[in-house]
């Protein structure tokens, strides 16, 4: 009895092992196939190249532009951070009058900071930039109004906001009428929500068009291997072992194109640095381009190889199946 349950333990060491082997024989197959469609690529480097850099191109054009208008959000949101509401007090207004709207301007929750601009200090400032000096002194009375510069809080800085705490300034006593000029804000807002449309539409041709590219690649590679599977499938190897290498080539191409993307779209960037420095300085603003960063980089990786995967996925499901042999 004791040898009978000997045996029946070495058999399950044995069912174990074999168990181990086959795990470590598949981890080692798939690891020669990686390699091996790897040089696939290698031995047809014209086309493969050629087909590289039509991916490059394809998935370079989406992602510098979504980099281009995530950066240029970024700084119409500084800009509306540097809003500020100009209320004109009546002419008739007192200094007394303007400083007790001051304080009701000041204990409004929506308003960060108050600042009173006095009808002398504004004609002041005006002479001293203007040098008008000599003739406005000839002026019977001073023409310029108390002013109110008002900051609002930042959680009212956006326009419909800021827009909502001008309607109730216009409505104290002694106010002629207030500004904000953020008309020209809504305009570049809305310019770039189109912008941002457009990108996501010419990104989302441009992933079909890279299926598609990656899809026919690896059909002409099936074709021209078809006498190969056949002998493949006649001594038993399964679609699923011929499957493999196709998928890791769509892979390949994926992950050189988006490899290819990412550097072209470093080199653009870099490219027009000068550009977008020269125009902050006409607006005395401080604009980095900012997205090139390891996540970006994961991000086109990432899509690029799951695009090449998909590709290649879709197109041999649909061929191995239609090699068999005769």
């Amino acid at each position: 009895m004791s040898i009978l349950f000997q045996g029946r333990g070495n058999a399950n060491k044995i069912r174990k092992q074999s168990i181990f082997q086959r795990f470590r024989g598949g981890i080692t197959n798939h690891v020669r196939q990686i390699f091996s469609s790897l040089g696939e690529l290698w031995r047809t480097p014209l086309a493969s190249v050629m087909t590289i850099a039509v991916l490059g191109l394809s998935i370079t054009l989406p992602s510098a532009l979504y980099i281009l208008v995530k950066n240029s959000s970024q700084v119409t949101t500084n800009w509306e951070q540097a809003g500020e509401i100009t209320l004109y007090l009546k002419e008739q207004t007192t200094l007394k009058q303007a400083n007790a709207t001051v304080l009701s301007v000041r204990f409004m929750p929506e308003v960060e900071e108050v600042q009173l601009i006095t009808a002398e200090q504004a004609l002041t400032n005006f002479e001293a930039q203007s040098g008008l000096t000599n003739t406005l002194s000839y002026l019977d009375k001073n023409p310029l109004p108390h002013v109110l510069v008002v900051t609002p809080k930042r959680e009212h800085l956006a326009p419909t906001a800021a827009e909502q705490l001008l309607a109730r300034l216009n409505r104290l006593t002694h106010v002629d009428f207030g500004k904000l000029d953020i008309e020209w804000l809504k305009r570049l807002t809305a310019i770039l929500s189109i912008a941002s449309d457009i990108v996501w539409v010419v990104a989302l041709l441009l992933c079909i068009s890279v299926v598609l590219i990656i899809g026919n690649t690896i059909r002409l590679n099936i074709l021209n291997q078809r006498e190969e599977i056949i002998v493949m499938k006649l001594v038993g190897a399964t679609d699923n072992f011929i499957r493999f290498p196709f998928l890791y080539t769509g892979i390949w191409y994926g992950l050189l194109g988006g490899l290819m993307a990412w550097f072209l779209v470093v080199f653009i960037l870099w490219w027009i640095q000068s550009g977008i420095e020269a125009l902050a300085e006409l607006y005395q603003a401080d604009i980095v381009l900012s997205g090139l960063d390891g996540t970006a980089l994961s991000v086109i990786l990432g899509l690029a190889v799951m695009l090449g995967l998909l590709g290649s996925y879709i197109s041999v499901q649909k061929h191995i199946k239609e090699i068999e042999p005769k």
